[in-house]
């Protein structure tokens, strides 16, 4: 076992916690092997994978509480922490650094304040994040009243129960964080397998598709898509084809890019949103891709214009619809260029401790 950890079995250190609408291991990249093989491979015995259950682990059998947060102090200018995220397959022996978790983002903050890594400040603090997995920054606001962290709070986002304390995620660098362009050929439209796609990375490449080209209504829920065999094949296909051409090379062992098929708002907000992770249906959509996908709205010949209601002014509020509820990005622009986007999360602390592997 390589530097970081010496004896496993006596357990690692790790805090479990609630990021968003994920849940994952929060670890310090100290208390982890430092050769990446070694690291991933004790990452997924931890969670229990490859294991349709995981049983034998921490993860729940969905990616969404399959994911890890490997969290350090950071040696760059004007960051407090560098965060990279890593997701563990459930079924597959894969672990993937190919993409940021803005949801696991949420966590990272109050993490870096328990661990002692930053000083927390009276009321709250600003805490500056280093996203290794996409070279882009992020400042995270964590309520610390008395100089601790707080997750008792009354804001409350849709596909988590009850109220927590507010942080505010605020990204301001984040177009062509994995693809080097926000659109990486350079168009806002192309066909792709005869389907029209908006192939966009504004902090997550999405391949932003209509829902009535691929045969929905946008309405159904995740269930009826997981079992919709035709459609998960015909997204797949599409999806390799789009690999190459967002800069990603061969995606076929990828968790990028995501693919989300979008049609009119149902519920009051901008649009309506069903995204494949990449080939299972979110339960509502990650934070990146909301991003993302409200960018590809503000853009006048992409596959969501057409669809999206979008409203008026230099500050906008875009609430993108998904399964259960709406994830809301508030993006400012200059003209027609976005400066910066923001987006209101909770976290949870759900166990400190060791974990065996």
């Amino acid at each position: 076992m390589s530097k970081g950890v010496s004896n496993p079995s006596a357990g690692i250190r790790c805090m479990w916690m609630r990021g968003g609408t994920s849940k994952g291991g929060y670890f310090l990249a100290s208390d982890l092997p430092s050769d990446t093989d070694e690291r991933n491979a004790l990452l997924a015995r931890i969670l229990g994978s490859p294991d349709t259950r995981q049983i034998d682990g921490m993860g729940g059998a969905d990616p969404l509480t399959s994911k890890v947060a490997v969290v350090k102090p950071s040696e760059r200018a004007g960051i407090d922490v560098d965060y990279l995220f890593l997701q563990v397959s459930v079924d597959e022996d894969l672990v993937s650094d190919a993409q940021n978790c803005g949801n696991l983002l949420a966590g990272v903050g109050p993490f870096a304040i328990e661990r002692g890594l930053i000083a927390a400040q009276t009321n709250e603090t600003p805490v500056s994040i280093y996203m290794e997995n996409t070279g882009q920054a992020a400042v995270a606001t964590v309520q610390t009243p008395n100089q601790q962290v707080t997750y008792i709070g009354d804001a409350k986002i849709d596909g988590v129960p009850g109220n927590a304390a507010p942080i505010l995620l605020e990204f301001t660098d984040t177009a062509g964080s994995s693809c080097g362009a926000l659109l990486p050929t350079g168009n806002e439209m192309d066909t792709v397998d005869g389907i029209s796609v908006t192939l966009i990375d504004n902090g997550m490449p999405c391949v932003v598709l209509s829902a009535s080209e691929m045969g929905i209504d946008g309405s159904e829920t995740r269930e009826e898509l997981d079992n919709n065999t035709a459609l998960k094949d015909k997204l797949e296909i599409i999806r390799l084809q789009c690999g190459p051409l967002m800069n990603l090379g061969d995606v076929t062992n990828k968790t990028v890019p995501k693919m989300t098929m979008v049609s009119q708002a149902k519920l009051g907000g901008v649009i309506t949103s069903r995204t494949f992770i990449p080939h299972r249906c979110h339960a509502s959509i990650g934070v990146l891709g909301a991003v993302s996908v409200a960018t590809a709205c503000l853009l006048k010949g992409s596959v969501a214009t057409s669809l999206a209601d979008v409203p008026a002014g230099d500050v906008k509020s875009l609430a993108v619809e998904h399964p259960i509820g709406q994830t809301t990005i508030i993006a400012n622009l200059d003209g027609e260029s976005i400066t910066s986007t923001a987006i209101l999360r909770t976290a949870n602390k759900l166990m400190d401790g060791v974990v065996f592997p």
